[in-house]
């Protein structure tokens, strides 16, 4: 008799209904029965019907504790030997499914598969409800799932419960406190890989997200997309009430709500409701105690994503946040309009403007050369009383803030923090034309100056103009004749402090000790 190579394909059986393909009958047999309203099998624990008993029997262990499947490696028990299976791969790191198109690497071919959809375009699965398409029937399930609402999938902890599978298994590891993901450079946990993922750019440095407009680049796309709305203006989305406009549709229709007083989502403890479905989740947290939301570098938890997403900052350092009147950075926008509140003192003589009143009125002393604050010691005057305590500390000698690095001492607090900034190293403020670092704000608002060519400070006297206010304080001296720093040996007066040191030197060797002030 012949030999007959039968081709792989005609092996397959094809399911009319739907165009599924199987290669054995029996796989066939049963996803027919998919089709039919027959399901003959039931749960005697919570009466789900299934079409074999198979999924059965896998569906029962849902409702035991019993996890016979053992992992040798870690002792990780599961359910079912497909699962502890899928989890041996953690540890061998194998992926011997592999993508010829972009040549990434999979652990199961499944991904694969799922993967393969990526290049493709292809999304054949259809929500009969709202239309949407979908690369895989599994996302496709979930997706329904928003519709009917159903949460099939609970906690045998605390009762609550979720839609997917994969959220419950990530919410069980708050109770189990399992982080099975691990860096094997610092070996710190993590509760899934993709935040093993992020955390591991800490050691690399890798900044993948880049602005296309300023260049600038983040760790994070959730990051990067935020920062993005600081360039642009444009609010396509508009109230047809009020006219307010905004940048994300989801904003304006929690603005919306405002005006219909609308409130659908109700707490079932409390009785309080809530516009949006977010709200009342969040909210929740305030009764369940749950902190889900995880920082992936330091391992905080925080009830709310936004609180996450606020602390990342802390780590990455980036303000997106600008004032244009004090050149301040913040973290986010809300901080950033509470703080513009504040710009509302006004000089009438020059028009700047001051966060505080008392600012205000030190500055105007500057157009009036008021002084009213005499030093009782030396007889010099200042034009507001902070000025005055000061300078008093210079007669007393006291310094009582010690940097706890080296131990120098100070008499003002302000110049012991300074001054720690040597130790650190830290330069948060960022010129956006140079690149150029600083430590403070007021020395990178003074070089922005140097860009632009603006001298806003004007001697009265002469056209002369300067970067900073004490610079001309410096220059007013001149027109004045006023020496106000005296030798104590032999009587000559000098306009500058930094001139009666080197002149003392002729007398001691040693730099002034006088109690003039700075």
């Amino acid at each position: 008799m012949e030999d007959t190579v039968v081709d792989a394909e005609e092996t397959k059986y094809y399911c009319e209904i739907c165009n599924e393909k199987f290669s054995y009958i029996s796989h066939f047999d049963l996803h027919k029965q998919s089709h039919t309203e027959e399901k003959l099998y039931h749960c005697d624990i919570c009466s789900k019907t299934f079409i074999s008993n198979n999924y059965l029997k896998s569906h029962k262990l849902v409702h035991t504790v019993e996890k016979p499947y053992k992992c040798d490696v870690c002792g990780k028990t599961f359910k079912r030997s497909p699962n502890l299976k899928k989890h041996k791969v953690i540890h061998t790191g194998e992926k011997p499914f592999h993508c010829e198109i972009c040549d990434k690497t999979f652990s199961r071919n499944g991904a694969l598969k799922y993967h393969l959809l990526v290049h493709s375009g292809e999304r054949p699965f259809r929500c009969d409800i709202c239309g949407k398409c979908f690369s895989s029937k599994g996302v496709l399930k979930q997706h329904i799932v928003l519709h009917t609402g159903e949460k099939l999938y609970k906690c045998d902890f605390c009762d609550k419960a979720f839609s997917r599978r994969n959220d419950l298994t990530k919410h069980k590891m708050i109770h189990t406190g399992q982080k099975p993901f691990h860096c094997e450079i610092c070996g710190k946990m993590f509760f899934n890989n993709c935040y093993l993922k992020k955390h591991k750019m800490i050691h690399t440095g890798e900044s993948p997200y880049h602005c296309n407009i300023c260049g600038k680049i983040f760790s994070y796309k959730s990051i990067l997309m935020d920062h993005q709305l600081v360039h642009t203006t444009e609010k396509p989305y508009t109230c047809d009430v009020c006219n307010k406009a905004f940048n994300r549709r989801s904003t304006l229709k929690r603005h919306i709500m405002i005006h219909t007083g609308e409130k659908p989502f109700h707490c079932e403890i409390c009785g309080k409701t809530f516009p949006i479905n977010s709200g009342l989740k969040q909210h929740m947290l305030v009764h369940t105690g749950d902190k889900i939301y995880e920082c992936e570098i330091c391992d905080t938890s925080f009830p709310r994503k936004s609180d996450l997403t606020k602390h990342k900052m802390a780590h990455t350092g980036v303000k997106p946040y600008y004032c244009n009147f004090c050149g301040n950075t913040f973290w986010d926008n809300t901080d950033l309009i509470k703080h513009k509140m504040l710009h509302t003192q006004k000089c009438d003589i020059c028009g700047k403007v001051f966060a505080k009143s008392h600012n205000l009125k030190r500055h105007k002393a500057l157009h009036t050369g008021e002084k009213p604050y005499i030093c009782e010691t030396c007889g010099k005057s200042f034009s507001c009383s902070d000025y005055l305590k000061n300078h008093k500390v210079v007669h007393s000698g006291e310094k009582p803030f010690s940097c706890d690095i080296c131990g120098k001492a100070f008499s003002l607090k302000s110049n012991k923090d300074r001054h720690k900034k040597v130790h650190t190293g830290e330069k948060q403020y960022y010129c956006e034309v140079c690149d150029k670092t600083f430590s403070e704000s007021s020395t990178l608002k003074k070089h922005k100056l140097l860009h632009s060519g603006e001298r806003p400070y004007q001697c009265e006297l002469c056209p002369k103009s300067y970067l900073c206010i004490k610079d001309l304080k410096k220059h007013y001296i001149i027109h004045t004749n006023d020496k106000t720093h005296k030798c104590e040996v032999c009587g000559k007066a000098f306009w500058y402090k930094g001139d009666l040191n080197k002149h003392f030197i002729i007398h001691t060797g040693k730099k002034s000790s006088s109690t003039t002030p700075c």
